[in-house]
């Protein structure tokens, strides 16, 4: 394929394999595989059950089912009749299903065993087996690649989510990046833990793979072990996982990862010292990823043999990232401010992607406001594109009308070994207005807090040092493994440490 081709739309997104290599495995999960002819027959065949459920073009398709071989078919099937994807997490809670089922109002509703929805758009595993098996096709649908094609929950810091609208064009957009720019073939074989009821992980698996024309692995087991044993009993070449998850494989060199030829982090602050120890004891240097659920997906990546500390890597070529002062102002590169996302206009991706279309909201699409897509975090990019981080900026602690970034504080405690996983929040303080907390997670034994504070103190100002320290057993995240940071200030002890001010 042509380096800087991007299918039409996603029902040729298989064209080229099938012409190719129809027989090669497309997708493998925990019932079987699927070769890239069979995977097209299944998604003609979940077009015409949709179809026959009443499904037409525009119409919702909510998913709440595991990762394995249907949701990939159901993927498929929505898109080649236009309707509009929507995937609801099985690991929500009930009202957490229904807050999503009814912010996009979908018409259908494909549930798994972990569905908690009660209502008459519900169509049960037998239900679908069912219409499956009758093999009666959709009639042709000619989908508008800007229209909208693809639902993403944000998780957000606080509030409800925001149901984010993308179109087929820049759901096929970042697959088509990646395999250009990293120069991959059929040899790749991607694997993804990840719950494929998140959008971006629909996009970074099928719709990547098969630009490839390699093989998408859906994994259903994101504890250590379980990882291990999908990577090494399906030759996994490429793996993305949360930090965490990188913690953990970190202090397992006893682990079999050797087919992996890339690892990528993502969800979350990935600290340089994490980078170091996962190489010591796999071989392989994580590549540090940024991503926004608007973009979508992976906006900057480490290249090829090189990363940076403290960065995310360096912006993909189809994007242009910069800060932006608080009047929106464009600063110079190597400023820091709101790091803000468009259109590369320059360049072999020049003009190729386009802003997402709005926000779904009372059945309709309200558009997003125009100009620069604002990512709500403080960053740099310098002159070669190298991404760096801060903080969100809602996340900024105001502590006496001094700004402290909760990410800085984080990544001074991360280094320490013993250490698994760190939040810093704010605690409302009358005089100062609020004070700085910090919810540690032990790796091994109970964590000397003493010690930790004696390491802030050495490494940052005084008014960012935290003055409130809880120890947990594990810190609250969601489904991405991104932590939930409104539920930190219910752990926070209600006590300052000895000396603090």
């Amino acid at each position: 394929m042509s380096s800087h081709r991007v299918p039409g739309t996603i029902a040729q997104v298989l064209d080229a394999a099938l012409a190719s290599h129809p027989h090669a495995t497309a997708v493998e999960a925990v019932s079987g595989a699927w070769s890239y002819a069979e995977l097209d027959d299944r998604a003609r065949r979940a077009a015409g059950a949709l179809w026959r459920l009443g499904v037409r073009p525009g119409d919702r398709v909510a998913a709440c089912l595991p990762n394995d071989l249907d949701i990939v078919a159901a993927f498929h099937g929505a898109q080649r009749i236009g309707a509009v994807w929507a995937g609801i997490g099985e690991a929500l809670t009930a009202g957490e299903q229904e807050e999503l089922h009814d912010l996009c109002d979908p018409t259908v509703v494909l549930a798994g065993p972990r569905c908690l929805l009660d209502s008459p758009d519900r169509v049960d595993p037998g239900r679908w087996a069912e219409l499956v098996a009758r093999d009666e096709a959709a009639p042709h649908v000619d989908p508008d690649i800007d229209a909208p094609a693809g639902i993403a929950f944000t998780s957000g810091t606080s509030g409800h989510p925001k149901a984010v609208v993308h179109s087929q064009r820049n759901l096929l957009l970042p697959g088509a990046v990646l395999v250009a720019t990293r120069g991959w073939g059929s040899e790749l074989r991607k694997g993804d833990s990840f719950p494929l009821t998140i959008l971006n992980l629909m996009v970074l698996s099928t719709l990547l793979t098969a630009q490839a024309g390699g093989c998408s692995v859906v994994m259903n087991r994101r504890d250590v072990e379980g990882i291990a044993e999908w990577i090494s009993s399906r030759r996994v070449t490429v793996w993305n996982g949360a930090p965490a998850q990188l913690y953990d494989l970190a202090r397992r060199p006893d682990l079999d990862l050797g087919s992996l030829e890339e690892v990528w982090s993502g969800g979350g602050d990935t600290p340089d010292a994490l980078r170091r120890t996962f190489a010591e004891a796999h071989g392989l240097v994580p590549r540090v990823t940024y991503g926004l659920t608007e973009a979508p997906t992976i906006v900057s990546i480490d290249p090829d043999g090189e990363w940076r500390p403290g960065t995310s890597g360096q912006v993909l070529p189809h994007y242009d990232v910069a800060a932006y002062d608080d009047e929106g102002r464009r600063l110079s590169a190597g400023e820091l401010g709101e790091l803000r996302l468009s259109g590369a206009a320059a360049g072999p991706w020049a003009d190729r992607w386009r802003p997402m279309l709005g926000f779904w909201e009372r059945g309709g699409i309200r558009p997003a406001e125009p100009g620069p897509v604002p990512t709500g975090d403080i960053g740099t990019v310098d002159g070669d594109g190298w991404l760096t981080v801060l903080d969100r900026k809602k996340l900024v602690i105001v502590r006496g009308g001094a700004n402290v970034y909760p990410l800085e504080v984080e990544r001074v405690i991360a280094a320490h070994p013993d250490v698994a996983g760190v939040a810093v929040c704010a605690v409302p303080d009358d005089r100062l207005g609020q004070r700085v907390a910090a919810v540690v997670e032990s790796a091994g034994p109970p964590l000397d807090l003493e010690a930790l504070a004696a390491l802030c103190r050495r490494a940052l100002a005084a008014y960012k040092v935290p003055e409130f320290w809880s120890q947990v057993d594990a810190l609250p995240v969601n489904a991405m493994g991104k932590v939930q940071r409104a539920l930190l200030p219910g752990l926070v002890e209600p006590r300052r440490r000895p000396g603090t001010a």
